[in-house]
Formats: C-alpha cells, structure tokens, sequence
C-alpha cells in the first residue's frame, strides 16, 4: 500500500473553482484522485477543470449551490454516474460578511451560517450514503482560525466555524462504523480572494499577521494541499475527529 496515492479514488471538492478549493483539488489530483470541482460560478469552474487535465486525471465541472439541498443530493448522483462513485469529500465552499456584530441583521446572519455550516452538513449528509456503498471514504471539512479564536468583524462566520470543528467531531464518531474517516483542516491567514476584502477593511491586517506567524508570512493556498492530501489517503486510515491548523504556526504564538 502506498500511503498517499489515491489513484482510482474520486473526490469532489466544493467551491473548488478558486483559492483554498484550487490548490487542494490541484493536489488531489497530483496525487492521483479524480476530481470533481463544484461550485456556483461555471466560468471558474471550466477554467479550473482546464488547470487540472493536463495532470492526466479524469476531472469534472458541476454547478452547484451547496445551499440548495436538492443540488447538493445531484452533486453526489452526478458524480457517481460519471465517476462510479465518491470516495474523498472536501467541504470547502464558504461566504463572510464583514460587519460589527450589532449591525449585522438576521437575514445576514443566516446567510452566513447556512453556506458555512449548514451547506457543510448537507454535503456531508448527502455524500454518506455513496461513500458507505464504497466501503468508506475520507471527508475533509474546512474550519479556520476562527474555529479557534473570535474576529470581532465576523461573529457569523467565526461561530459557523466553531460548528464545523464540532460536526466534524460528531460525524467522525457516528461513522467510523462506516470506515469513514472525517477530519477538519483549519487554514491560517490564506492570500485568497476572501482575505483581500479582510486586508482592504482592515489595511493593518496584513503586518499584523505576519508579525504573529512564527513562518512570517501569509500562506498560499498550495501549502494546504499536502494535509489534505494526508487525510484523503491511506495514510490517515486511523485518524479521525481531528482539527488540524495548517497557519505556519499562529495558532501555537503568542506574539
């Protein structure tokens, strides 16, 4: 057994048309795995699908808003008939508003937690059934610092991610009977698209950040494809329940 091959797996990786989604599917894909990219936007996903064929994979592009469960349940079939089956799920797909708390209203409010944690467990719940046919599977959950720490700017978003750290603990508990492993990456400060509009409200952010990590500097979104690739793989058959930052150590510094 090769610990981090996953050739002849299929993973589908939600939001995986730009930023942390990109540079996990990217490395699936170099590891072997077939890679379904789902997201709301075609034109990225076409243009995303046309970055990972020439890694010899087979790869498909769906349109998907992981806020509409009967999409959601179509991802899964969709997958399943045009790649046989679904073996690795990475729940990346994510939304931030940046407001104080007291402004923001309740309609914002659920927005937020329904992309970010809800859209979380609806993927998750739909690609259980799939993965148990196929005698287990892997899925990766995406937190963030915020599943650690509070953000004054982003109270919605920080509590969604704190749900998706105690989902991914409860989901790995109740399937394990399934051999499906489910573990949480937490991504450090990430140059994104998401984070530009964070460094733009708060144009302090990006020194700040950097003076804070141990690794004096702002990640990249390929620097996550390697622990995803680990809990994807064979390599993670017996961990599961685990968050795992990946921030170049601002979680583990003080200062």
């Amino acid at each position: 057994m090769k610990l981090f091959d996953l050739q002849g797996k299929v993973a589908i990786v939600t939001g995986g048309n730009g930023g942390i989604g990109l540079g996990i599917a990217r490395g699936l894909a170099e590891a072997g795995a077939d890679v379904v990219i789902a997201g709301r936007n075609s034109g990225k996903t076409s243009a995303a699908i046309d970055q990972l064929r020439p890694l010899g994979v087979r790869t498909l592009g769906l349109q998907t808003d992981v806020n509409d469960a009967a999409q959601v349940r179509k991802m899964i079939q969709d997958t399943v008939d045009g790649l046989g089956g679904v073996d690795i799920l990475v729940a990346n797909a994510g939304m931030s508003i940046r407001k104080s708390p007291e402004e923001y209203t309740l309609e914002e409010w659920s927005s937020v937690v329904a992309t970010d944690l809800t859209a979380v467990f609806a993927c998750c719940h739909a690609a259980h059934p799939a993965m148990k046919a196929r005698g287990g599977g892997k899925i990766v959950t995406i937190g963030s610092m915020t599943s650690i720490f509070g953000l004054d700017m982003a109270a919605p978003y920080a509590a969604s991610k704190g749900g998706v750290v105690q989902l991914t603990k409860s989901l790995a508990s109740a399937w394990a009977k399934d051999n499906i492993q489910v573990n949480s990456i937490l991504p450090g400060w990430i140059d994104t698209d998401l984070t530009i509009g964070a460094r733009k409200a708060r144009p302090t952010l990006h020194n700040a950040v950097v003076d804070r990590t141990p690794a004096k500097r702002w990640g990249r979104p390929p620097d996550l494809a390697g622990a995803a690739v680990f809990l994807s793989s064979p390599a993670s058959d017996f961990v599961t329940g685990v968050a795992l930052p990946v921030d170049g150590g601002f979680s583990s510094s003080m200062f």
